[in-house]
């Protein structure tokens, strides 16, 4: 979908005082947008809203994606603030330490999924009645490494792949309430997250001391111009450098293949549908022995 443009759109970037988000919301208030900043650290956050324009343009919001009450209410005071929400863009993420799985601590496995994967749900479940109500558009961002599984990253690719996934899914989902939703995809560019990693020894050896075309390090301006470009288009995917896109779909063939033959007419709108209506009897029915049910709850979520 062409013409979606970002000038007047009210846009969520949550992960905002990291490096990508600093640049990203810039930009989008170059481009006319409004934009709330969502952060854990809310005077890191707030610093940088005073920083890029007045309160009318942008404003700051704590919030955590390990907590999704900390996100329903930044998303309820971004909306009755700003009069609604378009675009919401689920950037915040960490990598994990350059190390074999044999050698990770497990607690460090646990935070990157929590945040990287986990945060990702969170912040869509939140967003989602907002975008909704503007027939929006939610973006996470993921990475190459969704496709590319290195080595001595093992959290932070089965994160990465599991947020491709989950979009793709979410996406199927949303589309007959006329929701879009994306996965961006860029390869290593310069933030401070990407310094910490490659310093590592290892890291280096791997990244940056031989690169081939795949791993070339690209300017982080690029990068957000790609991720503007594909909101504008309500893309289910975006590559950076867009050089990359063939990969993408290379490896996204067989969901094509499904979306397209494997789900005929309309049965994914009416699965949905029945599905819905299974999570609201399920809420307002009381049963007496849920344990007849194992993993069910009266709560969808």
């Amino acid at each position: 979908m062409a013409g979606y443009g970002v000038s007047g759109r009210v846009v969520v970037v949550t992960g905002a005082a990291g490096g990508l988000g600093k640049v990203l919301a810039a930009e989008l208030i170059a481009r006319g947008a409004r934009v709330a900043l969502l952060g854990r650290n809310e005077a890191a956050v707030a610093t940088l809203a005073a920083e890029l324009g007045a309160p009318s343009i942008v404003r700051s919001f704590r919030a955590d994606v390990q907590d999704l009450a900390s996100l329903d209410r930044a998303f309820s005071a971004v909306a009755d603030d700003f009069g609604g929400i378009d675009v919401v863009v689920a950037n915040a993420g960490v990598a994990d330490p350059t190390e074999r799985i044999a050698d990770l601590d497990p607690h460090s496995w646990e935070r990157t999924v929590d945040i990287n994967l986990n945060g990702t749900f969170r912040t869509m479940r939140a967003a989602l009645p907002h975008v909704t109500a503007r027939q929006g558009y939610l973006l996470a961002i993921s990475s190459m490494a969704a496709f590319v599984h290195a080595p001595l990253q093992g959290a932070y690719t089965a994160t990465k792949a599991g947020v491709w996934a989950f979009c793709d899914t979410l996406r199927l989902e949303v589309a007959a309430d006329g929701v879009g939703v994306g996965s961006a995809h860029p390869t290593f560019f310069e933030t401070p997250m990407t310094d910490a990693v490659t310093a590592d020894p290892a890291a280096a050896r791997l990244w940056r001391q031989h690169r081939p075309l795949l791993w070339r390090f690209a300017p982080i301006d690029d990068v957000v111009a790609d991720i503007i470009d594909g909101i504008e288009h309500r893309a289910a995917h975006i590559a950076s450098p867009r050089r990359n896109l063939p990969g993408i779909l290379a490896a996204g063939t067989l969901q094509t293949i499904a979306e397209r033959i494997g789900f005929p007419g309309n049965a994914i709108a009416e699965a949905v549908t029945i599905a819905r209506r299974s999570a609201i009897t399920r809420r307002n029915t009381t049963r007496p022995d849920q344990d007849a049910q194992p993993g069910i709850t009266d709560d969808p979520r």
